[in-house]
């Protein structure tokens, strides 16, 4: 376990002075550029396996929800359409095994991004609370804590963690970046383990769709969660499942305790999804057809990229689902990024997901199959 805590002010800064820019890491995005250059120079075209961004159409069934609800002159609600709850209590339940989930167990968000940055806030943390992630995350767990001013630490296995000011623990299974799984026993001892102490469980689980070697669980599942929702919130998204992160569609499920007093606090913030999205995330939830089909692009695509990896001397560790290989060849991150940009090919270096993915890339399953095959034979 290890604390993380924000550098003491700067003397004669008054903290109250403090903007919110000034408590944020620097953009680790920007640091690619360089190197997005180099591989955008490759005679073949730049490969850009970096970013976990959908490039595959949006499904038909969906543009049309969408286009037969353009006609939405009046404001959305934040709770979303009675039709739109009904879709995500019927998925949480028939998809993730979950039981007697009603409309107030759920709750519609713009995209889980905006969540995951703003729920410390939003929760009312702040100095001397703390929250906790994964040592190797998504940089975003991180930004939250720094924008609510709270206290934040990361963990290898969370019930060593003191719980004594720990308000939000956050759970990512399957992992971004490394696509690790927590299986249902370990979720279940940690859930266990929050509820004791009095901690808040908010899991991720916007990769669930996409388990390769595993079959993802959410907390939510009775098996997990004792058939209680108190003190656990599954994040679901439709970003990659249905290639909708252009439409910023997303939604929260699970305990209506907390539930409420979001959606009270993000009705005064005006946080509220589209109806043409509402409308479409009602078909998308509706249908398993293209998920099915989508998976089926990305694990082709898994298959290849994982092949040529191997073969070019990398080992990859974990990736047992979502959209990205864990790989390295046991060097410093950046040496490998450079190494791929000279191929043509951008990845991300491990270290934006913390310390300990300093000699890790994430390489994303995200490009046509077009460029994965160009990936496949600069790799060869």
């Amino acid at each position: 376990m290890s604390a993380v805590t924000d550098p003491p002010p700067v003397a004669g800064h008054h903290p109250s002075k403090e903007s919110l820019r000034d408590r944020l890491p620097v953009f680790p995005w920007d640091k690619l550029e360089p190197y997005k250059k180099t591989a955008a120079a490759h005679p073949g075209g730049i490969v850009d396996l970096s970013v976990g961004t959908p490039v595959d159409p949006v499904p038909e069934l969906i543009q049309k929800a969408l286009v037969a609800a353009a006609d939405s002159p009046g404001y959305p609600t934040v709770w979303g359409t009675p039709e739109l709850r009904d879709a995500i209590t019927g998925w949480v339940e028939r998809r993730l095994g979950a039981r007697d989930v009603t409309h107030r167990h759920v709750l519609p968000i713009v995209g889980s991004k905006e969540l995951v940055a703003w729920l410390p806030t939003q929760l009312g943390l702040g100095p001397g609370d703390t929250v906790a992630y994964p040592r190797l995350a998504y940089p975003t767990y991180e930004v939250g804590a720094r924008l609510a001013r709270a206290d934040h630490v990361v963990y290898d296995d969370p019930t060593e963690l003191d719980p004594a000011n720990l308000k939000l623990l956050w759970l990512n299974s399957p992992s971004n970046p490394t696509g690790r799984v927590l299986g249902k026993e370990e979720l279940t001892r940690i859930v266990t383990w929050a509820r004791e102490h009095g901690v808040l469980v908010f899991s991720d689980e916007c990769y669930l769709e996409l388990g390769w070697e595993a079959d993802p669980v959410s907390v939510l599942h009775p098996d997990v969660c004792g058939g209680s929702y108190e003190g656990i919130v599954a994040v679901h998204s439709l970003s990659k499942r249905s290639n909708l992160a252009g439409y910023r569609a997303a939604f929260l499920a699970g305990d209506p305790a907390v539930l409420g007093p979001l959606l009270e606090i993000r009705k005064h913030g005006g946080m509220m999804t589209s109806a043409p999205t509402q409308a479409a995330v009602v078909a998308a939830l509706g249908d398993d057809t293209h998920v099915r089909e989508q998976r089926e692009r990305y694990a082709a695509r898994r298959t290849a990229l994982r092949e040529a990896l191997l073969g070019h001397g990398f080992r990859i560790e974990h990736s047992e689902a979502s959209l990205y290989l864990w790989a390295t060849r046991d060097e410093a991150c950046w040496e490998t990024v450079s190494h791929l940009a000279g191929l043509g090919i951008l990845v991300a270096p491990g270290d934006f997901y913390g310390p300990a993915g300093e000699k890790f890339v994430r390489v994303a399953l995200t490009a046509t199959d077009e460029r994965i095959q160009a990936a496949v034979q600069r790799l060869a």
